[in-house]
């Protein structure tokens, strides 16, 4: 009964999240999508997700990279659906899905949690300096429209005074972690100590030159990705490499600090486009287009993902 509804529950809950997307569409949206849909070249669209999937391919060795000087090699397979559970669960909650991967991990492969935790944020690190590479190429490429444009989009100084007071709130926690002799504090303090293993992990990987060469190719595919859907549409195809990489940035940011970019990636796609002279009903259909092919490639995935890991891991 217990691995029924570990096969149903993840079932019903994709199936409720497509409901749900499709529900939040507006009559002229869906009108629009359709149109849109029908017209798509869908071979580019899987070539697209298909160049994604290689991109978790690339994440689940380089995982391993990290959590092989900690002693711990678990299964190829159980990494790649733990990566692939992560992102799944990224749509209902921010961040949950590092913290699911890990968790996935440890039940599966008894890696402690503490040190699956580490080497994804080190992971997740990598990643933010990547991002603020491209940040900093797509600023290169047109500083005076893009910041004007995120100016226009984020509060800058609620953002500043939100920062200051989490540095705060942050600073003093550790402070009474590493003081106190509460039973709470103490048993904090060791999961740290095993959380900061596992970030300093990347020190002793024993092929740097292989990481840092899958990292590259990592966000290498993440932009193929991007670039390939753009053929999906006639109107979308041949357009720029300035379109291409500044728009990559900003959708790449609404997915980084939102749940999937659940109602901001479309908008925020559609926003850029529009800078470029490209049409709010063009950048709106390609923003809805391949926002949807994302999503619903993390909810099959991540389907397979969770019915597949208790049935490949039968005792």
């Amino acid at each position: 009964m217990l691995k029924f509804l570990k096969i149903i529950i993840p079932v019903f809950l994709g199936v409720l999240l497509v409901w749900y997307f499709y529900q939040k569409f507006t009559p002229e949206q869906l009108s629009e999508m359709k149109r849109h849909f029908r017209e798509a070249n869908y071979a580019f669209l899987l070539l697209s997700v298909l160049l994604s999937l290689a991109s978790h391919i690339l994440r689940t060795h380089r995982w391993h990279l990290l959590l092989k000087p900690l002693g711990h090699r678990p299964k190829w397979y159980n990494s790649f659906f733990a990566v692939c559970v992560a992102y799944f669960m990224n749509l209902f909650i921010p961040k949950s899905g590092e913290v699911s991967r890990a968790v996935t991990l440890n039940q599966y492969e008894n890696t402690p949690m503490e040190h699956g935790l580490g080497t994804i944020i080190t992971e997740r690190l990598i990643d933010l300096i990547f991002l603020a590479l491209f940040f900093s190429l797509a600023i290169a490429m047109n500083y005076a429209l893009l910041i004007d444009y995120i100016s226009s989009l984020v509060p800058i100084s609620k953002l500043l005074w939100t920062l200051l007071v989490f540095s705060g709130v942050t600073v003093l926690f550790f402070l009474w972690v590493k003081g106190s002799k509460h039973p709470i504090a103490l048993r904090l303090r060791q999961f740290i100590t095993g959380l900061i293993q596992g970030m300093l992990s990347i020190k002793k990987v024993s092929a740097p030159a292989v990481f840092i060469l899958e990292s590259l190719l990592i966000w290498g595919l993440y932009v193929a990705s991007f670039y390939a859907a753009t053929f999906a549409l006639v109107e979308t195809t041949g357009i720029g490499w300035e379109v291409i990489i500044i728009t990559f940035v900003v959708g790449s940011f609404t997915f980084a600090f939102t749940n999937s970019g659940i109602g901001y990636y479309p908008l925020a796609v559609a926003g850029v486009m529009g800078l470029f002279g490209i049409a709010q009903p063009l950048g709106n259909a390609f923003g809805w287009l391949i926002w949807t092919a994302n999503i619903s490639s993390i909810i099959f995935f991540g389907l397979i993902a969770l019915i597949g890991l208790p049935l490949v891991n039968k005792k």
